[in-house]
């Protein structure tokens, strides 16, 4: 209690150091020495980021874990409401039918209606029986439907204000999935959170710098239509008046759900200024850039991140982009490697502009599925910290992937890493950027209006981790870069203080650093 307490009180004052929120305050001095000692022994870090799943719709069904078994026990709680409060007596269709565009044979949207009001598996073989292979459509997944479809922390919203209907509540028998053997054999974290609310654009800003990007001005831009009405609570749209009333009717309808804030802050996918960027260049303009006319085209940034941390301490590091090299000369194609331009977070940054030091030192090629990345796996060739993005084919996103093929590359390249000269002092982090529109049971910490957002998987891998361990430790995105931060000793960036800031005043306790996971047992 004296400690709680004195966090409070340092919180208050003004947060400066991170020492007092590390895992260290609720370890005995015995561990906190034993993991002391398994930090600096840990010499490579790996980050491992896809794409697009909740907890539950994956790991809904692991051993140990807080998953589907207390949510079905919870389902009184747990029963979808409408827009104005009610029980919905059943799920609403899956608009525009269960599986992907191109899918043979498809699950219509007939093929759905009247289903029960609570979670179903995907997969279920007396059910719909497409299994992890075959991708679903798409969900919904922004800034403000997110907050939404949590609800203060209900989660019952997701079917009100999705796009997808039922397919919110929808999960798979994970451990069909290459990467249930490895959690495990190593630690899966069952209590991990995305650090922002929304999609895959805000939360890949998180993982690097834990901050949203601005857009100064944005009422004077080519961006000044892509504002988004909000309600006077900060966290809803505004609802148009042609919106459906009922989720049973149809999907919702906004007034405007623009990238922007109110106050400009960018929330949903805008493109880099940078190429590869979904923008090509303007006519007769620079081909290393974006068109500056286009409304989708978000200023170069200039927040710190991890990365220019990590370069002051002299600590090598690298972004490893799957088909990066691939899209830049013009081969980027969908379904392969339908590379996605808005999750190379460090690409919008002008410190890693084109023609920067920086840039050719840290933005490297992972080569197509990943081949590049793999062969400094296995020369022992990886920097201090590597960052790893799957190519848009083998990163789990619904709509335009399966789960099967990216889970199963990821478990690939993990038996590659396991096999490194390095794996003897390596740590490896794998989890996903958010939760693709999937319903998660469990609520998520209050913070601070950024997030965190709904709960994802989080898998940590290293011959100093524990061994069959589900972790029910706290944490989100930002924890990846407080284990750098403690781990290489670095300052702490401004949006994590922000963080700390926020959970001490909503809960009195820190987010994670994922040092629990080590095994300071021996």
């Amino acid at each position: 209690m004296k400690i709680r307490l004195c966090i409070l009180a340092v919180a208050a004052a003004g947060l400066t150091s991170l020492a007092f929120v590390s895992e260290s305050n609720s370890q005995s001095v015995t561990e906190q020495s034993i993991v002391s000692r398994r930090l600096r022994e840990i010499n490579t870090v790996v980050v491992i980021y896809a794409e697009n799943r909740s907890f539950d719709n994956l790991y809904g069904n692991f051993p140990g874990a807080n998953g589907l078994k207390t949510a079905f026990q919870q389902m009184t709680l747990n029963r979808q409401k409408d827009r104005d409060g009610s029980v919905l007596k059943e799920l609403p269709p899956i608009w525009n039918g269960l599986t992907a565009p191109g899918v043979v044979p498809p699950v219509t949207q007939a093929q759905t209606e009247h289903l029960p009001n609570a979670p179903f598996g995907i997969d279920d073989p007396q059910g719909f029986n497409q299994p992890l292979s075959v991708a679903t459509r798409d969900l919904v997944h922004r800034f403000y439907q997110n907050q939404m479809q949590i609800h203060g922390g209900k989660n019952d919203r997701f079917a009100a204000y999705g796009d997808s209907g039922a397919l919110v509540m929808g999960y798979y028998d994970g451990s069909k999935l290459p990467l249930w053997a490895v959690a495990k054999k190593y630690t899966l974290a069952d209590n991990f959170f995305m650090g922002a609310f929304g999609g895959s654009f805000l939360n890949h800003q998180f993982l690097i710098c834990s901050c949203a990007p601005t857009y100064p001005h944005a009422d004077q831009s080519p961006a000044s239509g892509s504002v988004s009405v909000v309600n006077p609570d900060g966290v809803s749209l505004t609802l148009a008046a042609n919106s459906p009333a009922s989720a049973i009717d149809g999907t919702p309808k906004f007034v405007k759900d623009g990238a922007l804030t109110p106050d400009f802050y960018a929330v949903n996918t805008m493109q880099p200024a940078y190429q590869p960027s979904a923008i090509p260049p303007a006519p007769g303009g620079d081909p290393a850039y974006a068109d500056p006319a286009s409304a989708s085209r978000l200023p170069p940034q200039t927040s710190k991140t991890i990365g220019e941390l990590l370069s002051a301490k002299g600590v090598t590091w690298a972004w490893y982009a799957g088909a990066w090299q691939t899209t830049l000369d013009g081969a980027n194609a969908s379904p392969t490697p339908n590379f996605q331009y808005h999750h190379q977070p460090f690409n919008y940054f002008a410190a890693y502009a084109p023609g920067t030091p920086a840039r050719a030192e840290h933005l490297l090629d992972g080569g197509v599925a990943g081949a590049k990345f793999i062969a400094a796996i296995d020369a022992g060739a990886l920097p201090q910290v590597s960052f790893y993005k799957p190519q848009g084919n083998l990163n789990e996103h619904p709509g335009y992937t399966d789960a099967l093929s990216g889970d199963q590359h990821i478990a690939d390249v993990i038996s590659h890493l396991e096999k490194s000269p390095q794996w003897g002092h390596m740590l490896v982090i794998v989890t996903y950027d958010e939760n693709g529109g999937f319903w998660d049971h469990v609520a998520p910490p209050k913070a601070d209006r950024w997030g965190p957002g709904s709960r994802i998987p989080a898998l940590i891998i290293s011959p100093f981790g524990k061994k069959n361990y589900v972790d029910h430790t706290r944490y989100d995105t930002t924890s990846i870069l407080r284990f750098l931060t403690r781990r290489f000793d670095l300052p702490v960036l401004p949006g994590l203080l922000a963080r700390d800031r926020a959970m001490f005043r909503q809960a009195g306790q820190p987010i994670g650093d994922l040092t629990r996971a080590l095994d300071s047992s021996r």
